[in-house]
């Protein structure tokens, strides 16, 4: 059995041009590729995220972890109790369905994609209420960090649930951090990885090293935090991508997910 591959992962993007999902799926599984993460937005695709899932099941492709939905998370923050019970119970109902699916790690954005509500208690609250009903399914809550500092922060400080962590996401380290992140902060708690480069612009989802990401510095402050789980590309093929044919594009993912786990595992 060759290690390596199965410790890679790849995202099945709804963000990829000139190719459907069930295509994507397709080239994902062709170069190589074990594992991957489903998008589960609860937005009108074509194929649905329920009939994705159904076909990386038929490939034969584990899912290592459900990406959750982040249109109305917003609304966890704010004061008006039945629009965030409403968001609160569509969050539970997400969670039982990957239960029933055997994905046993969810991520979850913090706050919305463009708006950043003031920390408070009723957001405790309510993001309380789901990591307490993902503990009793055995599912783990992974926040990442998105466009805004501080939450990450706040929510590990006020919900000390055992299966609630962190999902460092290096795009957004480098884009919207601009490289500023306490990694010790989140020893033993990231647990899960989304790996993509830009050239600090914005959000692109290249491949890492077509960038400027300092991997090297990445992967080490990565070790020093203990993560041990999988090398989690989260990649879209578009823009100057498109001039690859799908098959190579994931094959070049692959190949730098390779990269990057020698890069981890080195002594």
């Amino acid at each position: 059995m060759n290690n390596i591959e199965y410790n890679l992962a790849m995202v099945i993007s709804n963000a990829n041009k000139n190719i459907t999902p069930f295509e994507t799926i397709d080239a994902i599984s062709d170069a190589g590729f074990k594992n991957v993460f489903i998008q589960w937005y609860n937005r009108s695709w074509n194929p649905s995220q329920e009939k994705q899932l159904e076909y990386i099941k038929s490939k034969g492709l584990n899912v290592i972890f459900a990406h959750l939905g982040y249109d109305y998370v917003n609304a966890l923050w704010l004061g008006n109790d039945y629009i965030r019970n409403l968001i609160i119970e569509s969050y539970k109902y997400d969670l039982d369905c990957c239960h029933k699916n055997g994905i046993s790690l969810v991520i979850m954005h913090p706050h919305g994609k463009m708006n950043d509500p003031v920390f408070n208690n009723v957001g405790i609250k309510s993001f309380q209420e789901i990591a307490d009903y993902a503990e009793k399914l055995n599912i783990k809550i992974a926040f990442e960090n998105t466009r805004f500092k501080g939450y990450l922060e706040y929510l590990l400080d006020n919900i000390k649930n055992e299966n609630v962590g962190i999902c460092f996401d290096s795009g957004h380290y480098h884009t919207h951090f601009k490289d500023e992140f306490n990694f010790d902060r989140f020893k033993n708690k990231i647990f899960a990885v989304h790996l993509h480069d830009n050239d600090q612009s914005e959000d692109q989802h290249l491949q890492p090293f077509d960038g400027t990401v300092n991997w090297n510095f990445v992967i080490h402050k990565l070790k020093e935090c203990n993560y041990d789980g999988p090398i989690t590309l989260e990649l879209c093929y578009r823009k100057q991508y498109l001039e690859m044919n799908p098959l190579d594009f994931y094959k070049k993912g692959y190949e730098n997910g390779i990269k990057i786990y020698k890069i981890m595992n080195e002594n």
